[in-house]
């Protein structure tokens, strides 16, 4: 009840032993049937993903930056969506929403440490194009295997330093609401909203560390793509100019299946009050499980080493 949930966070920074996750407003009778699409884009996903990291560390000639970069993203993916799909099918399917207060938090880490280190490696991924393109003498020089390593590691440590202060804020807050989470994961967000007082410094916290991830790492994209594009324009082959378009447009796409539906989810949660609900898990859902679908089957089928492994297999 609401007097007995009051009288649990009598003493300052004090929070409710769980949450219980509702999953999609409105829609719950047809929670059931929306299962089965998140079912089939996470089995994708996971198959695709393992595939491509079996094969990168079965093949060593495939131990080069570009697969090196590749395993980085699908290993993300992989954790990026397994965060987030058993906890809703246990919600859309068998109505269990009850989360610890820690799991939740942890959850949330998960969530947002890897999308934020999902956007680093994808960043890390034109860097590597317009080196292999722009520069390709000097490519092996200037990223060599140690240097590929050491970059993820830092992309990891970034995403964690940047993440980290999220849930410690959250954990100094007190709670005054009830503990209903109207989302079918732990949505940094939607717990604010349950807490008491001022919450404009997690909000803003929340808020800067996403524009700073998503303008940092897509003003790097963008020009790494504009130099690469300049120097396609330069080929003399139109067949050439061609391919590499395709490759370009394709690699584009992913970014966008990455990047559009997440500046909608951060923007329509803080200004977009007139927008739906379900309109919102929606595309929260997407924005976490379109790319780790897409991501294999874009950088994996296009890719000639990896296809001729996958037919080998």
């Amino acid at each position: 009840s609401q007097e007995g949930f009051m009288s649990l966070n009598s003493t300052a920074f004090s929070h409710p032993p769980y949450f219980l996750l509702t999953g999609i407003p409105g829609l719950q009778e047809e929670q059931f049937w929306i299962v089965f699409p998140l079912c089939i884009m996470y089995s994708i996903a996971l198959l695709g993903n393992l595939t491509l990291l079996f094969i990168i560390k079965a093949e060593p000639s495939l131990h080069v930056p570009m697969f090196l970069f590749l395993a980085m993203l699908a290993f993300t993916d992989l954790v990026l969506s397994t965060s987030i799909v058993p906890k809703t099918l246990s919600v859309f399917w068998l109505g269990s929403g009850q989360i610890g207060f820690s799991s939740c938090l942890t959850q949330m880490f998960f969530i947002h440490a890897f999308s934020t280190m999902e956007s680093g490696v994808l960043m890390a991924m034109a860097l590597d194009r317009f080196v292999a393109i722009c520069h390709p003498l000097r490519h092996s020089s200037i990223l060599s295997v140690p240097v590929v390593v050491a970059l993820g590691s830092l992309l990891l440590l970034w995403a964690v330093l940047l993440v980290t202060p999220v849930c410690l804020l959250l954990r100094q807050r007190h709670f005054c609401q009830q503990p209903v989470i109207a989302h079918s994961y732990c949505d940094h967000m939607a717990v604010v909203r349950l807490t008491c007082g001022d919450t404009a410094v997690n909000a803003h916290y929340g808020l800067f560390v996403a524009f700073l991830v998503t303008g940092w790492d897509l003003l790097l994209i963008f020009v790494s793509y504009t130099m690469i594009l300049r120097m396609v324009m330069r080929l003399p082959s139109r067949e050439a100019r061609l391919k590499a378009f395709s490759t370009c447009t394709s690699h584009i796409c992913v970014m966008l299946a990455f990047y559009a539906p997440g500046l909608f989810v951060v923007v329509a949660y803080r200004f977009g009050h007139s927008i739906p609900l379900p309109i919102y898990i929606t595309a929260a859902h997407l924005y976490l499980l379109t790319p780790p679908m897409l991501n294999p089957i874009v950088y994996g089928v296009r890719t000639k080493k990896l296809w001729e492994r996958v037919v080998i297999l």
